[in-house]
């Protein structure tokens, strides 16, 4: 029951934290994440996680970028593909280096320096997704060079993550690993081609919302096979969006999944990322988390927007693309996750990056609204 209760807690809250934030025109995801903040154990301890909170968080994240997924044009995305891969590897590389020589110089050794750099050097494309949906940019030129930077952005910061902890362990399955990753690849080429074929048999079928059921099964199971191989699971679920953004029926299967996942899930998943913030880092390191959230808004929004800019972008749409880069979210926290248990991090590292993702997270979508605004 007390799971029952925090969810009940959490639903409540998130609907008021939208009434405000529509009404004061502040980013809704803003909204949730302080109403996590609030509720999380660092002040009023209403809301502590636990299983079910993180199961249904993650069915989140998968609906929301399965929905990233429906709403993209795969033709644009094929179109921005240079400029979206530009963005990827110096949002990637760019923090690696700049935060590895930063913590190197504050006294932490070469494999804690590097982790800082993977750690930065994600994007959380979720949170971008939900502010651009909400303002109607997700369509955009900005908004597929973002959606493109940020899928290819996760995938190079999952495999050089993968090399350094196979690296620090000393694990003999790096090749095996590269091998599975490719072959899911190769897979999603498969599942988008076979696709429109694929649905001219479930149209055949006379069961009551079939669409929208095929559709959430194969969403689901792309994301645990995206899983298994050790990457993100909501590559999984964004490709699987965009293999049914194909049929006649995805405007149906958007409405419909948009339904399910606004109502529980993607609540949830927004409130979920604010609670693991430890407040107390805010006062026994507060210059040392300023400089890295400086830091780390620099190494995102500087070589996204040039590299906008390289692609005769304009002005508006190289500033939107550099602060559609900002958010770390979701798969910064991972990989901090994984660092703490990994023990390559202890936990006062951990929580100052937690504060430091947590703030990227909420900064970003103002910076978004401030640019739109413009």
């Amino acid at each position: 029951m007390n799971d029952i209760l925090q969810i009940t807690i959490i639903l409540a809250f998130s609907f008021i934290a939208t009434i405000i934030s529509r009404r004061i025109q502040i980013p809704e995801v803003v909204g949730l994440m302080v109403i996590g903040v609030i509720l999380s154990p660092s002040l009023l301890g209403w809301v502590t996680g636990g299983h079910t909170i993180e199961v249904i968080s993650e069915v989140g994240v998968i609906l929301l970028m399965f929905l990233a997924g429906l709403e993209s044009d795969i033709e644009l995305l094929k179109k921005y593909l240079k400029p979206s891969l530009l963005v990827a590897l110096t949002g990637v590389f760019i923090p690696i280096l700049i935060f590895g020589a930063v913590s190197i110089g504050l006294g932490h050794d070469i494999s804690t320096s590097f982790f800082y750099g993977i750690v930065f050097s994600a994007t959380s494309v979720s949170i971008t997704v939900q502010v651009l949906q909400e303002y109607g940019k997700l369509s955009t030129k900005a908004g597929n060079i973002i959606l493109g930077a940020a899928v290819v952005d996760d995938i190079l910061a999952i495999l050089i993550l993968s090399v350094f902890t196979s690296v620090k362990k000393q694990e003999g399955n790096l090749l095996y690993q590269f091998m599975s990753e490719i072959i899911f690849f190769i897979f999603l080429f498969l599942v988008y081609k076979f696709i429109p074929n694929f649905w001219k048999l479930v149209n055949k079928l006379s069961v009551p919302k079939k669409h929208v059921i095929t559709a959430l099964l194969i969403c689901l199971s792309l994301s645990l096979l995206a899983n298994s191989v050790g990457m993100s699971a909501v590559i999984g679920s964004f490709f699987a969006g965009l293999a049914i953004a194909q049929t006649k029926v995805s405007d149906q299967i958007e409405s419909a999944i948009s339904e399910i996942g606004n109502i529980i899930f993607i609540p949830v998943f927004f409130v979920s990322i604010a609670i693991s913030i430890d407040l107390k880092s805010l006062l026994t390191a507060p210059m040392l988390i300023l400089c890295f959230t400086i830091l780390a808004i620099l190494t995102k929004f500087v070589p996204a927007y040039y590299a906008g800019k390289l692609f005769n972008l304009d002005k508006e749409e190289s500033l939107l693309i550099g602060a559609g880069m900002v958010s770390r979210g979701e798969m910064a926290l991972i990989v901090a996750q994984i660092g703490i248990t990994s023990t390559i991090i202890n936990q006062t590292v951990y929580s100052d990056l937690v504060i430091v993702i947590i703030l990227t997270t909420i900064i970003a979508p103002f910076l978004i609204k401030y640019i739109l605004n413009k």
